[in-house]
């Protein structure tokens, strides 16, 4: 759909979506199996949560063996030419070591010369974050073709005896390839609007240490393990999340009614429900994987979004509302004309 430009802040894009693979591990963690770990039940978790079930990345199974396994997926079904891709961004709160890079080890892995490549980290909002920087390298002109993935190994920085949150977590891989188009010829990019916003003076709502402990009303806190306050961070969400997606739709010159699919971060049904609920969204439009999959933070946006183009739910030229949210607190979201 055209946007009404009389009320759009012009984003500048020359990216299109050209390829979608994804990857998740063999092992599934059911809500009867967590049954035996914790004090809890398949009733609770759904009734809250959404989530049946989780995959869980196998003991030697790492951020970068997944990542590889969704460029593998992307390229087997959309004949990529991995040769000519000359930058890798990696989003993922999991990474095998802070260094050498995902992204290296993706690059490695298929042997592409002259490619850059980064990490970056922003929890769940990490994926549309990605898809921002990817379109501004491509603006350079100094990039033609980015291998965006969102990733994560969830399972091996969760605590099995906590079971506020280990009912929640599980493990995957997605990848976009975003390609530098001729706006003279293609009618420009598929970015039409994008924004983002941090309040970090609530980070100690959701966070997972590492060099440095967190201090939480003067207790210092160490540990390597998710930690959470889910009534908090669902009292941001069904509020400044609700708002900032508002926001975007406004920023683009869209209506609510004029997005054709709405994918948020899948972090739990109950809040995809509630901010369709706040921002006028039809919850039809909502695209959810949580159901299988559980809150794979990074990943869980393009694993929903593959889950409809398998299903042929989606197609070139629609609207999709793309945004991510999450630890730091941060959120950041994009709306743009699929081009698959």
């Amino acid at each position: 759909m055209t946007p009404n430009l009389s009320h759009m802040q012009t984003l500048h894009s020359n990216a299109a979506i050209t390829a979608i693979g994804t990857y998740i591990p063999d092992r599934i963690l059911n809500n009867a199996d967590l049954e035996k770990m914790v004090e809890t039940s398949d009733e609770w978790i759904v009734q809250r949560t959404g989530i049946s079930e989780r995959r869980i990345s196998a003991e030697l199974q790492f951020t970068s063996d997944l990542c590889i396994e969704a460029v593998r997926n992307m390229a087997s079904r959309y004949a990529v030419d991995l040769s000519s891709v000359d930058y890798i961004i990696v989003a993922t709160s999991t990474p095998d070591s802070i260094l050498p890079s995902v992204a290296s080890r993706v690059q490695d892995a298929f042997g592409i010369e002259n490619c850059g490549t980064v990490d970056i980290q922003a929890a769940c909002a990490g994926f549309t974050a990605a898809i921002q920087l990817a379109n501004g390298l491509l603006l350079s002109g100094v990039y033609r073709k980015i291998i965006v993935l969102g990733a994560e190994t969830l399972s091996k920085v969760t605590d099995y005896t906590d079971r506020t949150t280990c009912i929640l977590f599980g493990d995957g891989a997605g990848a976009f390839l975003m390609e530098a188009i001729d706006a003279n010829t293609d009618g420009g990019g598929s970015l039409i609007a994008a924004s983002s916003s941090t309040e970090g003076s609530g980070g100690h709502l959701l966070y997972r240490s590492s060099l440095s402990p967190v201090i939480n009303n003067q207790e210092i806190i160490a540990t390597s393990n998710i930690v959470q306050n889910g009534r908090e961070v669902y009292r941001w969400a069904i509020s400044q999340v609700a708002a900032g997606v508002i926001g975007l739709i406004d920023k683009s010159g869209l209506s609510a009614a004029q997005i054709d699919w709405f994918v948020p971060h899948n972090a739990n049904q109950r809040i995809i429900d509630a901010l369709c609920d706040k921002t006028g969204i039809s919850p039809d439009k909502a695209l959810s994987s949580i159901a299988k999959y559980g809150n794979t933070s990074a990943a869980s946006i393009p694993l929903a979004l593959d889950d409809a183009v398998r299903e042929n739910k989606i197609h070139a030229g629609d609207t999709m509302l793309l945004y991510g949210f999450g630890g730091g607190l941060t959120q950041a979201g994009v709306i743009l004309r699929w081009s698959l």
